[in-house]
């Protein structure tokens, strides 16, 4: 499957949106207070004026009371137009500062192409981010047509992975425990706790997948366990492969070619480059520097 790959590569690129210094400071300029407030209200803003539990459901490992910080305040300061505008304006200005001209070089306009067409294939139904940033206009420069397109092949997928944890049986913060145990992470110290879980929560979901065989009493994931986790990912991917198998073999792997050279340059621009990562990757290994 190319699905999993092909996200490791264009999600960074979604990421200057979060990580980039010039984003940061446009939802600042809206009034925002810190960064979540920011994070929250980009994410969030293509749903409308959305209450808190509306977006700790679409976002789904977050608690209610993290995203409560922030939401309904944020739409108090600036309705979501504004922060689709912002958010626009501190991509277009991150994506500038780490590609210069490159921004409306050959490469630019040939990725952006190859992924919006890939994006225009990405799934919908029943995917409520993805959906509502398809419905949103689309940028004209060919470096905002790929983060546009990026946005929504990372929603598209994001949500399926949330349908997939859901069938799954895994709840919000059993989904980071799991996580935490299989891939033998520093668990609730570590970037799970940025959703906002307390050691309490910790420890009784912990006990929860104790009870159901996922988890031992060592606390590590169990054969089960790690099936479990196993059939999440493997149905997220699946359920992400459409947009690859339209765009084919060739031009799937001449956008792979094109991303990677673009992460070099997200990763010598040291942005989102920090650990742990919040969606666990490991941008430097990835690229390959």
């Amino acid at each position: 499957m190319n699905a999993r790959r092909m996200w490791t590569l264009f999600e960074p690129f979604h990421g200057v949106t979060y990580f980039a210094p010039q984003a940061r400071a446009a939802t600042d300029a809206l009034g925002c207070r810190g960064g979540w407030m920011g994070y929250f209200g980009m994410r969030a803003a293509p749903l409308g004026p959305v209450p808190a539990e509306v977006v700790a459901a679409s976002f789904y490992n977050f608690k209610l009371s993290r995203v409560a910080r922030a939401i309904p305040a944020a739409w108090t300061i600036a309705a979501p137009q504004q922060f689709l505008e912002a958010r626009l304006a501190g991509v277009d200005a991150g994506l500038r500062a780490i590609f210069g001209d490159d921004v409306v070089g050959d490469e630019m306009i040939e990725a952006s192409q190859l992924a919006q067409r890939a994006a225009l294939s990405a799934p919908i139904a029943g995917r409520p981010l993805a959906a509502a940033n398809v419905a949103l206009p689309w940028p004209d420069p060919p470096h905002l047509v790929l983060w546009h397109a990026t946005t929504i092949l990372r929603e598209s997928r994001g949500d399926g992975h949330v349908a997939a944890l859901v069938a799954g049986g895994l709840d919000p913060v059993e989904t980071l425990v799991a996580f935490a145990a299989d891939r033998d992470t520093a668990g609730q110290e570590g970037w799970e706790a940025w959703r906002g879980w307390d050691g309490d929560d910790w420890a009784a979901a912990q006990r929860r997948l104790r009870d159901r065989g996922l988890m031992d009493k060592q606390n590590r994931i169990t054969a089960d366990g790690a099936r479990a986790r196993h059939d999440v990912e493997t149905r997220t991917d699946a359920a992400a492969e459409l947009p690859w198998e339209v765009l084919g073999n060739a031009g799937t792997e001449r956008l792979a070619t094109l991303l990677t050279g673009f992460l070099r340059k997200i990763v010598a621009a040291g942005v989102g480059v920090i650990k742990p990562h919040p969606m666990a990757l490991d941008l430097v290994k990835i690229a390959g520097e």
